[in-house]
């Protein structure tokens, strides 16, 4: 497999023209492609209603889904973001407070604002210890508060659901009525099922049950059988034609939503162009599990200009005649790449035009034999005029335009709507350089060489070359992410281990041969009266502000980052750096405490959206089950996990502890 082309199972489908043939196996398809040669397009077209009208047939289908009270939002819902719950537009780590204006004033200003949010909770930190997928929302100070301000702002909230979670704590009761409960006690409008294409029946009526208007997005191609009960779906990895072809599930039912997207693209024109001809959505998602793969400015811009005039015709993109690539397009607007849809009701028509070239389209982009009415260019705000040549425009390289006709018997809020966006700029960019963040090291405190660590061993000063190994999974490791411009990775690459060489440069320190016991913490707690700023699981595992007696002795875990640093700090050391325990734990007298526990280091990153933090050392515990938990067991010197770190104390584990260096 070539992982920079696309799948066999991606591809477009192609429609069989042939007279008499079965259609049914295009039941399957993601998307139906668009045939080579023009000529074709009549039969094309008529092939496309034909196998619609057999799969209606097919699958007795009544749409009564989509007729739900309090499920209509999801017709309309062009642009979700998906978040890490900690994404730094959404959460403050220096207050220990969210933040869902900063959030939202972001998603406003940069992709023409969100309609629906995913907050992503556990993955890929699921696994650190025992905790399953539902305690690590159940956890958070404040949730049910953010989603009610989000809510307040004008978004819809999706919760994540992962099946694969079967190893982590079991309560008594089933993931379905777990999930139930979640979706009850903090008001969430959708579920969004990852790693699925559908929901286990089980499952979905469970929840629907607590709330019957609740909505369900798969990952990826959605069953013909599920359309009738999820109303949203994912358009993940899939491949078009040149000429865009339609999307499969979102032809057979117009009000089922899909939402295009590959998470590793630096260029997302192919999915943004799709979905504007489809009259579809989007997927935003700047940071992949840590991994920045943020927006180009040029696509950013692109879907600014989509969103306000999809959200404004919507009744006529999910109501109207649609008429896949129009025949109005003249044959040098698409000899050059120009191809549009075509969308009427009542008297409003609209068309979305999109050009594949790189280079601007200006001339005449359609032929419309019906020149009567205002006529409106909505994702521009150029003014524009149908003469007896045609309708000029200019449709931007790698971009999309919009126009609108109203009718004389429109009404007067279309039309005001109409002339609003024909007269607003939203000007094209066509910068698509990738806006690069790369993760930078948080500076690593100085310390005065006069630190009471205890025993210790030495660290010299120099230049070393080390060997670290990871598992790659998606969140990389340090800055990098590690599928760009990929199709979908598959496992065992996506959970494979890779092998770096890295030159380091150490001050020279000494390492404490051990990690800091219960009987130490709770002298540094009782000698300064420290209290974390969000006390959230600090010290869980103490009772009465003490350890239980007998584990004095055992390293003290339930602790964050901020925690560990703030003892050594009264210590008078640092953490080490991952190098720096790397390097002392192949001196001899380096020891682990029992039990077993990961170590945290000085080795933290931050890019402005995530944080992350370098884990040494392995810990005793091991989630068993799935390849998308942490790793656990103990670990070799040379191995570096890389901890996503979170906010409101759910870094705080049972199986994480430090050690300090001076």
């Amino acid at each position: 497999m070539n992982p920079l082309e696309p799948r066999p199972i991606d591809l477009p489908a192609r429609v069989d023209l042939g007279l008499g043939t079965d259609l049914s196996f295009l039941d399957d398809a993601k998307i139906l492609g668009a045939p080579e040669d023009p000529a074709d397009l009549p039969r094309w077209r008529a092939k496309l209603a034909e196998w619609r009208f057999g799969a209606f047939e097919r699958t007795r289908y009544d749409g009564s889904h989509y007729e739900q009270p309090g499920r209509e939002w999801t017709q309309t819902a062009y642009s979700v973001a998906l978040v890490w719950l900690w994404d730094d537009l959404l959460y403050d780590v220096r207050t220990g407070k969210f933040t869902p204006e900063k959030f939202v004033e972001h998603g406003i200003a940069e992709f023409g604002g969100y309609d629906a949010i995913v907050l992503w909770h556990a993955y890929p930190v699921i696994g650190i210890d025992d905790r399953n997928q539902f305690d690590f929302y159940r956890d958070v100070p404040g949730l049910r508060a953010l989603i009610d301000d989000l809510h307040r702002l004008g978004l819809k909230v999706f919760f994540d659901y992962n099946p694969w979670d079967v190893g982590s704590r079991r309560a008594d009761r089933s993931d379905s009525d777990e999930f139930a409960e979640l979706v009850t006690d903090y008001a969430v409008d959708g579920v969004f099922l990852d790693t699925l294409k559908e929901g286990d029946p089980k499952f979905t009526r469970a929840i629907r049950q607590a709330n019957p208007a609740i909505a369900l997005e798969g990952e990826s191609r959605l069953p013909m059988a599920r359309i009738g009960d999820h109303a949203l779906s994912w358009a993940q990895w899939f491949a078009d034609t040149h000429a865009p072809g339609v999307l499969r599930a979102h032809l057979f039912e117009r009000r089922h939503m899909m939402h295009h997207t590959r998470r590793w693209n630096r260029d997302h024109s192919d999915e943004l162009q799709s979905a504007w001809v489809n009259g579809v959505g989007m997927l935003v998602w700047e940071s992949v599990f840590s991994a920045w793969v943020g927006w180009n400015a040029r696509d950013r811009a692109t879907l600014r200009r989509m969103v306000a005039a999809q959200r404004a015709f919507a009744p006529v993109l999910i109501g109207g005649d649609w008429i896949q690539l129009t025949p109005e397009i003249p044959e040098k607007a698409r000899d050059h790449g120009v191809f549009g849809s075509r969308f009427d009701l009542a008297d409003i028509t609209f068309w979305t035009l999109i050009n594949r070239h790189d280079e601007d389209f200006d001339g005449i982009v359609l032929r419309s034999e019906d020149q009567v009415g205002d006529w409106y260019d909505v994702t521009s705000g150029v003014p524009i005029t149908a003469d007896d040549d045609g309708v000029h425009l200019t449709v931007p390289g790698r971009g999309v335009a919009g126009i609108v006709r109203v009718g004389a018997t429109a009404g007067a809020s279309c039309r005001a709507t109409a002339r609003r966006l024909g007269t607003m700029p939203r000007a094209h960019v066509s910068e698509s350089a990738f806006p690069m963040r790369p993760a930078e090291l948080v500076p690593v405190p100085v310390v005065s060489g006069d630190a009471e660590l205890g025993p210790t061993v030495d660290v010299p000063a120099g230049e070393r070359t080390l060997t670290v190994r990871h598992r790659r999974r998606e969140t990389g490791l340090y800055d990098t992410a590690p599928y760009v411009e990929e199709w979908k990775p598959l496992p065992p690459r996506l959970h494979d281990i890779q092998t770096v060489e890295r030159e380091v440069s150490l001050p020279g320190v000494s390492v404490a041969v051990a990690e800091v016991t219960n009987a130490e913490y709770l002298a540094f707690v009782r000698a300064t009266g420290y209290r974390p700023l969000v006390a959230n699981r600090f010290l869980k595992h103490w009772v009465d502000g003490a350890p239980v007696p007998g584990t004095e002795d055992q390293p003290v875990t339930y602790v964050e980052l901020q925690d560990a640093r703030a003892y050594a700090a009264w210590r008078g050391g640092r953490l080490p750096t991952e190098d720096e325990w790397q390097i002392a734990a192949s001196v001899d007298g380096f020891v682990r405490r029992e039990p077993l526990v990961w170590n945290l280091t000085e080795s933290e990153y931050r890019d402005g959206r995530s944080r992350f933090c370098i884990l040494k050392g392995g810990s005793h515990y091991v989630a068993e089950g799935s390849d998308w938990y942490a790793d656990g067991g103990p670990q070799d010197p040379e191995v570096s996990f890389k901890l996503v770190l979170t906010g409101g104390g759910l870094d705080r584990s049972e199986n994480i502890g430090f050690r300090c260096a001076g």
